[in-house]
């Protein structure tokens, strides 16, 4: 299976803000004499923990994933085989992929028509990447 186009979501980097955040405390308390150890490990450990919830949200929610077969956005799959073309014209009402009233925000449409005559809104960070890969891959 190729993978002709993806966005992952979110990467795992905002995961280590907890522990600069509890270095950055340490450091100012130092300031004021003795450093609590264990509460500023605790708390790096439970912003940490926020932060992985909210990363692994964002990657499971917002990631795109185009292959051979199926266009992924978010926890929805569509069939490469149920897209007839890519519009270049964003309807002013169509459905959002991916369970989504609205695109995300920060992405941008890529308008599908599907081989039952209905228009569809894909998106992505990149728009036009995904609508370059898609156009190469119902070409052939």
């Amino acid at each position: 299976m190729t993978v002709r186009y993806a966005e992952p979501g979110s990467s795992f980097w905002p995961v280590l803000w907890a522990p600069g955040f509890a270095l950055l405390g340490a450091g100012v308390e130092a300031l004021s004499g003795s450093v609590h150890f264990l509460g500023w490990a605790l708390a790096a450990l439970v912003l940490a923990g926020v932060w992985a919830l909210w990363v692994a949200a964002r990657r499971r929610l917002r990631s795109v994933s185009l292959t051979d077969e199926v266009l992924r956005l978010g926890e929805e799959e569509l069939p490469v085989a149920d897209i007839a073309a890519v519009e270049e014209d964003e309807p002013e009402a169509a459905k959002v992929l991916g369970g989504g009233w609205t695109t995300p925000k920060g992405t941008g449409a890529v308008p599908l028509r599907l081989r039952d005559g209905k228009v569809v809104l894909a998106w992505a960070r990149r728009p036009d990447a995904l609508a370059t890969a898609l156009r190469a891959l119902l070409a052939t």
